[in-house]
């Protein structure tokens, strides 16, 4: 069962090399990798293009839904599997992240279509800013998932191709949780597969966390206007200071106070750009 990973880029020539000589050391036989550059500006397609067993693809800048679905339209896997290029992975993750699909799920009397993995590591906990990136989450100082994670999650890191097609692929204009919308599409959700680790990056540096946080903004909220109105009045400035304040002393991290600060300005600015001009890129 031939199976295909896709990649949206974006500005990843830090990040992409590495994300790609992990893929090539999976222990599985037949799959493929497909990147989509969603109008990098950087060297990231030149990095890319030194792969020559990776299909690359580009299209203007219109965000990673749009990447995804382009990639999959040039894929030739019966299971897809999406991953980011700030991620490296353990050389069985692929084989234990697709194992589960199309078994019958224990109890519920059905098939499971797609999985993701609760076995996801913080890549650079040494540096402060990406602690900073996971605790002002409220996530461990080294996991992507708490503890306590349930078994089911409404993003799909791999999915039974029959079913994304069913699904129609990505909402192209959800911003920053069209990876949302397989879940919401399809009425179901990805089961955790065991034993699937992998290793994330988060912002490593001030301008990281203000692009990241500003993308991760760019989402529909709800309540309509109201829900824009109060999630601008969460991350408005004298806010920002305070819980920023709290936070560095409750985890003994001064820089705590600037990371929020930057976070919460990046945060504003693409909700508005989000808001008033339906922006749902980088």
């Amino acid at each position: 069962m031939k199976v295909s990973v896709i990649i949206p880029t974006y500005n990843e020539e830090e990040s992409i090399g590495d994300c790609l000589l992990s893929l090539q050391s999976q222990n599985i036989d037949s799959y493929e990798i497909v990147v989509v550059d969603d109008g990098s500006t950087d060297k990231t397609v030149d990095i890319v293009k030194k792969f020559n067993d990776v299909k690359l693809f580009t299209q203007g800048h219109r965000g990673a839904g749009a990447a995804r679905n382009l990639g999959t339209s040039k894929s030739q896997g019966e299971i897809l599997v999406f991953v980011d290029a700030d991620m490296t992975f353990d050389k069985d993750f692929l084989k234990n992240l697709i194992k589960p699909i199309n078994l019958p799920a224990s109890g519920v009397g059905r098939t499971i279509i797609g999985t993701f993995s609760k076995e996801e590591y913080l890549a650079n906990k040494d540096n402060v800013w990406a602690r900073c990136w996971n605790l002002n989450r409220g996530l461990p100082p080294d996991k992507m998932h708490p503890q306590n994670y349930p078994d089911y999650d409404r993003v799909f890191r791999a999915i039974s191709k029959e079913y994304f097609d069913r699904a129609g692929g990505f909402d192209e204009s959800a911003g920053y949780t069209d990876d949302y919308s397989l879940s919401q599409k399809l009425g179901t959700m990805a089961v955790a597969a065991p034993n699937a680790i992998f290793y994330h990056k988060n912002p490593g540096t001030l301008k990281e966390v203000f692009i990241q946080s500003k993308w991760m903004a760019k989402r529909k909220y709800r309540l309509g206007l109201l829900g824009y109105l109060v999630a601008l009045a969460r991350v408005s400035l004298p806010i920002s200071l305070v819980i920023g304040a709290i936070l560095a002393l409750r985890h003994q991290i001064l820089e705590f106070i600037i990371f929020k600060v930057v976070s919460d300005f990046g945060q504003f600015i693409g909700i508005l750009e989000y808001l008033l001009g339906g922006k749902v890129s980088k």
